[in-house]
Formats: structure tokens, sequence, C-alpha cells
């Protein structure tokens, strides 16, 4: 649990690289401890070494996916990332590793890099960024990979100019596009050719390997583009040093040939190209989007490479605007970068685990964490923002998790996210990439939650008392884990076809393959909490019986929520049916209740990841609860110095309903559901009261729970317990049952 004041530094900070409006402000804050992990409160990390910049450039980048602008005199293109997949062929790679674990997140490009994955990381082809910079002599082409290892390993082709039908690029790329010249680049070694021909004049190549960064100057005597607006493209691809050419991939790959090319006749051999403006937004409820997917944002780039003609993406540079040092973010240009509706951004992660990717990894789905498939700083998220204007408190942010299989486009343009979006006064969504498919929000993929939380308070004026947690499937256990683990954070939370537990969970047995992660023991830290949970009876993934099983401690407890049980659903009728017109009314306005009279919170240790700053030890004016022993520790506390009691139930209702306006008619749920009402108003006294099951030491936030420094303490427990009163002089306490 956070506990320090944000620092005047990243304030500073933030006064720099955010829109109007957005601050310091737009995280919890109290007069107790800050709620949720550390990690959301750390100062911004140094940017990415893809992200810095040397020499003669100087803007920053646009971290928007897809999308162009001119910023002090250089024209960026920011590519998406991990889109390096290549051509669309009949069949993928027999060898592809990701294959069966990717519901939503396949690639349509069905490329693999050579084995040797120390060499080409999974991801050395792949372009994050292509700048453009008119000097007096010269006009400067900046590249920027994701990976990098050996720099002439990847070939990069720049085609120049315009021309009456699509031209072959050079050396084996097995593509055309359009050109007057192309500007061919590998490593150190840059040439700049004629259309058509096969060599021409060598231009100086600079490589700096620490950013991952390759820059050419070609010399006005060369190539003068002068101030005219000139047509510009650009593809990457793995190149064969001894043939002196690009490598084209087979059917499979092997240590030194990429694979993947399966039904390709002819294939090309690029992997990644840029200017893609006009990127299919996945249709989640389409059939097809399972076949022919854009998760990656890369579909027309697939269908493109697979016809050998990359003539549809391009960008027209004006040298004009380069030479007058503009800064146009084209925002309301196709081309430009966009500010409403659903948003690709890149994160600038802390955490790295080393360059590129890894498919093979060790304890994903397990409470050990894994680094994730994703290793490196660089992180893809999916951002909606409303098109309302925002309220003069900042808007609501809803964090909307994605699925075991599914990646951080799962809910892109979906009605899941607009729905959430544009519901009341307008609230963003982001759902991270948590690392990739199968992180269980434990370790890292957990950790990027907060990370990308924390990005979005510094870009946007957020109003945080309306922060609201949702998800489907793995996400939606994500949401049972960090709304248990952090209640103080969220006002209302709506899992999906969530399983309680990490994996597999049928009452009577252990939840498998993690005991530890079951969250139906923490539903007490639900307390003021509403949820509306949202399973299918048919569900082949997650077992109906463990779901019911988790509703019926919501309605034992006497928690706030709705159950309902769709009677036909099997595990991805919801998300093909992608109607949450009630969920949305559900999570609604609802604000996050600060300071509550009575606090029950289950501290769970193995759910800590304390070296990425992601520990839960406590909420709202409760903190550093210690465990006596192995497992779970309760404390349920009562303040009787706020001058309200303890809100009661109603009584458990039952009922029935047809959800509508979908994509399926009609689909009939029962329904399960407890209100709980106001809590009553009583006197104000100084007393504290305390029961604990396996806790030793607890801290009380005595300013937050409207106490004193020495409140009359009526204390229960299975041990003996220390009690620290924060901000109180004095040794801590020692009570005895």
């Amino acid at each position: 649990m956070a506990r320090g004041p944000l620092a005047t530094t990243i304030a500073l900070t933030l006064a720099l690289v955010i829109p109007a409006g957005a601050s310091a402000s737009s995280l919890p804050s109290g007069p107790g401890p800050e709620p949720g992990p550390d990690l959301l409160y750390e100062k911004a990390p140094k940017p990415a070494p893809q992200l810095r910049n040397t020499g003669p450039w100087k803007a920053k980048p646009l971290l928007v996916s897809g999308a162009s602008a001119y910023v002090r005199g250089e024209f960026i293109y920011q590519d998406f990332i991990y889109d390096d997949h290549g051509a669309k062929a009949a069949a993928r790679d027999p060898s592809d590793p990701r294959s069966g674990d990717d519901y939503f997140s396949a690639p349509n490009g069905t490329y693999t890099y050579p084995t040797n994955v120390k060499r080409y990381r999974n991801n050395v082809a792949d372009l994050v960024e292509m700048r453009v910079k008119a000097r007096r002599r010269s006009t400067l082409f900046r590249l920027t990979f994701n990976s990098m290892t050996k720099p002439s390993l990847v070939a990069t082709t720049i085609a120049l100019g315009d021309s009456a039908a699509p031209v072959e690029l050079p050396f084996g790329a097995n593509a055309s596009a359009p050109a007057e010249q192309f500007l061919f680049v590998r490593g150190r070694r840059g040439t700049l050719l004629d259309a058509g021909e096969d060599s021409g004049k060598a231009v100086r190549s600079k490589v700096n390997k620490r950013l991952r960064q390759i820059t050419v100057s070609v010399p006005r005597k060369k190539w003068n583009p002068r101030r005219k607006t000139v047509r510009v493209a650009a593809a990457t691809g793995l190149w064969d040093k001894q043939a002196k050419a690009y490598i084209q991939p087979a059917n499979e790959a092997t240590q030194t040939q990429p694979g993947g090319a399966g039904g390709l006749s002819d294939p090309t051999a690029l992997f990644n190209v840029a200017f893609r403006f006009d990127e299919p937004l996945p249709i989640v409820n389409d059939p097809s989007a399972l076949v022919d997917t854009a998760w990656w944002r890369e579909k027309a780039q697939g269908a493109a490479l697979a016809d050998n003609d990359i003539s549809p993406f391009f960008a027209q540079v004006d040298f004009k605007k380069l030479r007058k040092r503009t800064t146009d973010r084209m925002k309301d240009e196709p081309t430009g970068v966009p500010t409403t509706g659903p948003i690709n951004r890149i994160l600038s992660s802390r955490f790295s685990s080393g360059q590129g990717v890894q498919f093979e990894v060790k304890n994903c789905g397990t409470p050990k964490g894994c680094p994730g498939q994703y290793l490196d700083r660089l992180q893809p998220y999916s951002l909606y923002v409303p098109e309302k204007p925002a309220p003069e408190r900042g808007r609501g942010l809803t964090l909307l998790l994605h699925s075991l299989g599914g990646s951080f486009n799962q809910f892109h343009d979906s009605n899941n996210q607009s729905q959430f979006g544009d519901r009341g006064k307008g609230h963003i969504v982001i759902t991270p990439g948590s690392r990739g498919p199968d992180g269980w929000y434990y370790g890292l993929a957990g950790a990027e939650v907060f990370e990308v939380w924390a990005d979005v308070a510094r870009l946007y004026a957020l109003d945080p008392a309306k922060t609201t947690i949702a998800g489907y499937s793995m996400g939606g256990y994500g949401t049972y884990k960090l709304a248990t683990q952090f209640p103080d954070l969220f006002a209302a939370g709506q899992p999906t076809v969530g399983p309680p537990g990490l994996g597999i969970y049928v009452p009577g047995t252990p939840a498998q393959p993690a005991e530890g992660s079951l969250t139906k023991p923490m539903l007490p830290s639900l307390r003021h909490v509403p949820f509306m949970i949202w399973n299918g009876v048919q569900d082949e993934l997650v077992p109906y019986a463990g779901a019911l099983d988790q509703g019926q401690k919501f309605a034992a407890l006497g928690l706030d929520h709705i159950f309902d049980s769709f009677l036909t659903a099997e595990h991805f009728t919801l998300a093909i049916n992608d109607e949450y017109g009630p969920a949305a009314d559900f999570l609604g306005e609802r604000r996050v209740v600060k300071s509550p009279p009575n606090v029950s919170y289950v501290r769970n240790p193995s759910m800590d990841f304390t070296g990425l700053g992601t520990k839960a030890d406590g909420a709202y004016w409760l903190g550093g609860i210690k465990t006596a022993s192995e497992g779970l520790g309760k404390v349920d506390a009562f303040s009787s110095g706020m001058g309200k009691g303890i809100a009661e139930p109603g009584s458990t209702q039952t009922s029935g309903g047809v959800l509508s306006g979908g994509m399926i008619p009609a689909l009939a749920f029962q329904r399960q559901s407890i209100e709980v009402g106001d809590a009553p108003t009583q006197p104000k006294v100084d007393e504290l009261e305390l029961d604990t099951e396996n806790v030793n030491r607890v801290e009380i936030h005595v300013k937050q729970a409207k106490l004193s420094c020495d409140p009359e303490i009526d204390f229960e427990g299975d041990g003996p317990l220390t009690v620290k009163l924060a901000g109180c002089p004095g040794p801590p306490l020692r009570l005895t049952p």
C-alpha cells in the first residue's frame, strides 16, 4: 500500500507531457495512505531506449500507433508494435508456438522468425517508428526497431516518389510499390537506387545499437526533394548476407530461415510495413474475427503482403513543412493523431526481461508470475476516449481486462469498450496487454495494469473517485483479484465469465493449478465495492459450479451484488453477443467509498510482488497487515469515530430476465441480488473494534478513521496483535485476546 504523497518532481514532469486539465490529482489521494499499490504512484520512468533522441533528432515520440505528425520540423510515423507478422498465408507454421493459445490474439500474418531466438528475438524486424528530417545539405531518415541484436540481420527498403505502376523492390524483397527511387538500408550500409536498377549510390548510415536506431543521411546532391510533397513508403525484412538478398520464408522455420509461408506460391520476404493509417479494427462479434484477425492491427498488412504489393501503405511527406519546422499533429486527418475513440498507445514500462518475444515462458498461469511473452519496455495498450467533453473534475476510468488467449485489442472498438466508455458523463477505458495472453494478472502482468493506469493519469484529467474494473474470462478473474487486493481503488466491479481462482475451480476441490489464487475467501474485502457478475451455465471452460459457488458466497456475506446466470451461454457467447448496456448502467457514475466506518480486509501474501511494487497489505484506513503464519489473514475493524453504523444488507432477491440488443436476439438469465442500504447515523465515540484471524500486526490510520491517538480498543483474535496508530507518537500497542 502506497504511503507517501506524490513527489513534486512528478507534477513538474506531468506539466510538460500531458494535455491541459490533466494533473497529479488524476490519481487517488486522501488523508490516509494512498490506496492501491506503490507502483501506481511511482515517478514516471525514463523513456525506453527506442524513445530517446540523440544528435539532430529533437521531437518527442507520438506513442499513438498508426499515426503521423509533424513535430518541430520532423515528420514522425508511429507504427504498431509486435505487428511484424508478415503475409497471411493459407497455413500457419506447424511449429508456431502461439497456435492454440491465441483465441483473441492470433496474428493475421503467419510469418515466424528463424528458431535461433537469441539471434532474432522473434522481433528484430519490428519497426517502431520512422522519421524524416530536412537539413540544409541532406535529408535524414531514422528507423527505430523494437529489438536489435545484430543490425545487419534486418534490411529496410524506403520507396521515394511515385510512379505510374508499382515497381519491384530491390534485392529479392518480392514485393512492389510505386517509386522513383529506393533507399536501401542494412545496418551501416545505405544505398540509393533508381527504381528498376540493381545498383546505386552509397549513402551514409549510422547505427545506434543502444537506442536501436539507424539514421541514414541522403545528400541533397543525390536526392533533392526541394519543398515538394513526396510519396514515401517503407518495409522491413530479414537479410541473407551470403546471398546478398532478403531471406524468403519457408513453410516451417529453421535456425536460419523464417517460416509461415504455407500456401504462398511466391512469398514476399517482408515482415513489417510502415504508414498503415487505415488498419481495420477488430470486430469481436464477427465469426471471421477469429480467422481473419485484426488483434494486432496488421490485417491489411497481412493481405497486402500476401498479394506482394505494399502500394496501399504510404505517407505524403511535405518537405515545405519540414523546412519551416512546422508542428502539426493533423488530428482531423486520417493519417494524424486521434484524440477520441479507440486508440492504440505505447507504454514505456520501467520493467524489462530482455529484448523481443519469447513464446515458451515458464510460470505463466501460476502465482509465481512469469515475465510474459512480450519482454521489453515498450508495451501496447488499448485506450478508449469518449467524444463527450471532459467533466470539470475529470473523466472516470474503467479497467477492462483481457481474457486468456486475448490481447490488449480484444475489446478494441467493441460495444464492451464503447458502452462502458460512453456511459454517463464519459469514462476512459483501458485494456493493458499485460505482456501476453496468459499472465493471470500476477507478477509483471499485474504490474502492467498499474503502469498503464499511471500512464493514462499523466495524459488525461481523471476523477479517481469514479474508477471501476471489469474483464472477460481471465480478465474476470483479474477483476476479482485486483478488487479484493485493492478494494479502496474501485467504485464497482463487473466480471464476465470469470473464474473465482487461477485456472479451474470446482467446489470441493482445490483451485487448479494454484489453491492460493482462489478469491472466494477474499470476498469480505469487497464490503464497499458492488459487483455485477455474469456467467454462462453452459460454460465449457469456466465450470459454472465454481461461478455459482462464488455467487453464493457474495450472498452469504451480504455483499452488494447482482449475479446473472445466462442459461444457454457457453464461454464465448457473451463476447460474441457484445451487448453490455446493463453492465454499463450498473457501473454508471458510482464513486469509490473512501473512509467507511467498517473495514474488512483479507490479506493474501501469495499475491504479493514486493519487488514490482504491487504488495497489497490493507485498504481504506487499515494498512501494514502481517500474517502470523502461512496462508490468509483477516481483519474486521469498526471505527465509532465517524458517527455512522454498519449498513445492513437487504434480503437475497431472485428474479429472471432477458439480455437483448446484441448479436443474439435474446439471452435469458436468472438473477440473484442483494442491495445494501446506507449506513445509519449514530453518536461519534472514540472507540475502535478489531477482530483478527492469523494476523499479528496492523496499522490504523487514525486521522482517516476519525479516531484519536488514544482510542478505546475492543479486540478479539486468535493470537496477540501489534497495533501501530499511524501518525501518533509512542510505541505500537500490543494487544492480547
